[in-house]
């Protein structure tokens, strides 16, 4: 069985800005920089053949490139003790419309939709027994948060293997966005 997910990758000087603040909390686990992705659909756990129809059924995909703005940070559950800490994206229909061509394509593959509502974020850490007061402050400390805008040139299949230290998420295929008529 193949764990799968399928997001956009972050350039290098993205990806060094968000580390630079990723420090300071007690009882964080810190996502690796090499690590960062902004996820589109979750798959889970699929067979082999299935693995090789996903892989191919997304290069039916047709999309532009389109630009994203990071900005904004928060934590997962909302009003609950936190577990994720994340950044978020000013909106995007572009990337909106991306999701929905991904979903369609492992729709019809019969895959089964993800139950959760989609809410487009980078997680930067996952959190345990760290008090809510600690990031509370961190997110006041970085409310004005936010990152130049990078373009989405291409969106990814990754597998990904469980470790102890986290997921480990290995590229299994690139999709490349088409340049539209700027």
């Amino acid at each position: 069985m193949i764990r799968l997910f399928v997001a956009i990758d972050l350039p290098e000087n993205i990806k060094e800005q968000l580390n630079a603040i990723c420090f300071g909390l007690p009882g964080a686990r810190w996502v690796p920089g090499d690590q960062l992705h902004l996820t589109l659909r979750f798959i889970g756990e699929v067979d082999g053949g299935l693995f090789r129809e996903i892989r191919a059924a997304l290069e039916h995909i047709e999309a532009e490139e389109f630009a994203v703005r990071l900005k904004g940070l928060g934590y997962f559950p909302p009003r609950q003790e936190p577990r994720v800490l994340w950044v978020g994206m000013d909106k995007s229909e572009e990337l909106l419309q991306l999701r929905k061509k991904v979903d369609r394509e492992l729709n019809e593959l019969g895959v089964p939709a993800e139950k959760r509502k989609f809410s487009p974020h980078i997680t930067l850490a996952r959190l345990k027994e760290t008090p809510l007061a600690r990031v509370t402050s961190f997110l006041s400390g970085n409310g004005l948060f936010s990152l130049p805008e990078f373009q989405a040139e291409n969106f990814c299949l990754y597998s990904s293997v469980l470790t102890g230290k986290g997921a480990m998420h290995q590229p299994e295929a690139v999709y490349p966005l088409s340049v539209g008529s700027r």
